[in-house]
């Protein structure tokens, strides 16, 4: 690496994980990358399942950021820390936290040390699904600015003002302390600069716009007196959050002396404003007008954007929400998705390897050698061995439909309070046609989704998907081919958001004048391309019609 090669930082911070990636900024070359998982959140501390609460301690997120970044210099050529220029930021989002008046989150208080509600609550924390249902119900009703009409219409459980909204109604001692409220993509760049004061850090207009019905139209974040009559709780909270955001490719300030120090870099590194992770994968996916961009893992987050007209924005129905410069600054960016996908297959994995897990080393069974490392064994294989099962059955086979809904519903029209089905079972029904009926139902709920950005008026010229699935299950991604009758191209880079968190860092550090450019000269391009078979379009077509149909009444039962 010659002397003069700037280099910069991308970091991903995933649902289990937080990724560092150093690549050189003039052709994207990746130098040296590593991941760290957070260690609170993999013994399931601060989380209930059964009651759909998820909680990540910002210690996770400190601590992990600083060995992921330390560790990947430590493997990157000599010299490489003295030439880094600039960090990016993506996280999960909508994850929220409470923060004091010095935008410390109060989890790292100590009298709020174990308290969950004093945690980041992460994206797929489904415990407010009351308090968007009347964020829904009054924005319809209560005769001013309907604030979710650039969310899509509906108003999600998954998002910033339901979250909020649930933990102060629900602890009166966080509600006394908290001063304001910080999304994880935020409070990153803010602690890297030192400008952590919740009045004037640097707000994302990803997390603004897609999740808090931030809009310049109404001069930011919904007025005070939709806020108080929602719930008079949020009296006065407007003022100490924000009114202006800042796209990913501007700078959030340079990196305070105290993380230089930490990290081995110098002062003079630019820290961009903060995203979602998703947003920054399909920048990463070198994303453009009317491509759809599957960032495709536990759930998958659709991206597509448009060009902005002098019209207007076009509304676009029961999607994440549409947001200038989201994505790609100067254009319109969309966002939808589904809230589970790769977990429904960890699901049904789990489910059949309970008895192994805990029948195992019970009195039960006769003693085995290594039975932990038999579990591991069988955990990493079973996945694969139900793909290559399930390929080889014809389509239709089994009889077996099912709906992707074990996590609610994010899109079309978010209904969180859904759930998953499957039907036609019969004593002939086993793991590998079930574990088919659940792919297929997957990729019924990403074409439900690529059919209603196409019913409003949003034409798709392209997919690219990218993350963990489109790398390890050829299976998974004919199935999504041929019931989305589109190729799908995967995009090379495997850490796609880092990269995209990458370009932005190039971007606001000044070594790319945009980042349309810096997708140019740092994009890794695609290295598969999976193409529909027409034959099987055809009968996932009619498939598809029994999976609405099914959906159909599933959701007027269950919500009657």
């Amino acid at each position: 690496m010659k002397d003069n090669q700037n280099c910069v930082i991308g970091l991903d911070f995933g649902t289990d994980s937080v990724r560092a990636l150093i690549i050189h900024a003039a052709d994207g070359a990746e130098l040296a990358t590593d991941v760290v998982h957070y260690p609170r959140w993999k013994m399931g501390k601060y989380c209930d399942p059964a009651s759909n609460r998820f909680r990540q301690h910002p210690l996770d997120y400190i601590e992990g950021m600083e060995r992921a970044i330390k560790n990947a210099l430590s493997r990157a050529p000599a010299g490489t820390a003295a030439r880094v220029r600039g960090i990016g930021v993506d996280t999960t989002g909508s994850t929220p936290a409470p923060v004091d008046q010095n935008g410390t989150p109060l989890a790292l208080l100590p009298e709020f040390a174990e308290n969950p509600n004093a945690m980041f609550v992460l994206w797929k924390d489904h415990t407010a699904i009351r308090e968007a249902e009347e964020i829904n119900r009054l924005a319809k009703s209560w005769g001013g600015e309907d604030y979710t009409r650039f969310e899509g219409g509906v108003y999600s459980s998954e998002w910033f003002w339901s979250k909020i909204l649930h933990v102060l109604r629900e602890d009166e001692s966080l509600r006394r302390a908290a001063f304001s409220w910080v999304e994880h993509c935020d409070w990153i760049p803010a602690l890297l600069t030192g400008h952590t004061d919740p009045r004037t850090m640097t707000r994302s207009r990803c997390a603004a716009g897609h999740k808090a019905m931030w809009h310049a139209s109404w001069d930011g974040l919904p007025g005070e007196a939709f806020l108080t009559r929602l719930d008079p709780l949020l009296a006065g909270l407007r003022e100490r959050l924000y009114r202006h955001t800042r796209t990913g490719d501007q700078p959030a300030g340079t990196l305070a002396p105290e993380w230089a120090k930490r990290l081995g870099l110098n002062t003079q590194v630019v820290v961009a404003a903060g995203a979602f992770d998703a947003h920054f994968g399909a920048v990463g996916a070198e994303i453009e007008p009317h491509l759809l961009v599957k960032v495709m893992g536990t759930s998958t987050c659709d991206m597509i954007t448009t060009k902005l007209t002098p019209q207007g924005e076009h509304l676009v129905k029961g999607i994440c929400g549409q947001v200038d410069g989201s994505i790609l600054p100067g254009q319109l960016g969309l966002e939808a998705g589904q809230s589970g996908f790769g977990d429904i297959y960890a699901w049904f994995k789990n489910v059949l390897m309970w008895p192994i897990e805990n029948l195992l080393d019970s009195e039960l069974i006769l003693e085995i050698e290594n039975s932990q490392l038999l579990i591991e064994q069988l955990d990493t294989l079973i996945i694969p061995a139900l793909s290559q099962q399930a390929a080889a059955l014809p389509i239709d086979e089994s009889g077996l439909l099912a709906l992707d809904w074990m996590n609610g519903r994010r899109t079309p029209d978010a209904n969180q309070a859904l759930k998953g089905v499957i039907a036609g079972i019969s004593l002939g029904s086993d793991a590998p046609r079930l574990f088919r009926a659940l792919v297929e139902a997957t990729a019924f709920g990403a074409k439900a989704t690529a059919d209603r950005f196409i019913s409003e008026g949003v034409p798709i010229h392209g997919i690219i998907a990218i993350g963990g699935i489109p790398k390890k299950s050829p299976f998974i991604m004919q199935v999504s081919a041929d019931v989305l009758n589109m190729p799908i191209r995967v995009a090379a880079c495997e850490q796609a958001c880092a990269l995209g968190s990458a370009m932005a860092a190039a971007t606001a550090a000044g070594l790319h004048p945009d980042l349309p450019a810096a997708q140019k000269a740092m994009g890794q391009g695609f290295d598969t391309t999976y193409h529909p078979n027409p034959d099987n379009a055809t009968k996932y077509q009619r498939l598809y019609e029994r999976y609405r149909k099914l959906g159909r009444f599933v959701e007027r039962e269950w919500t009657e």
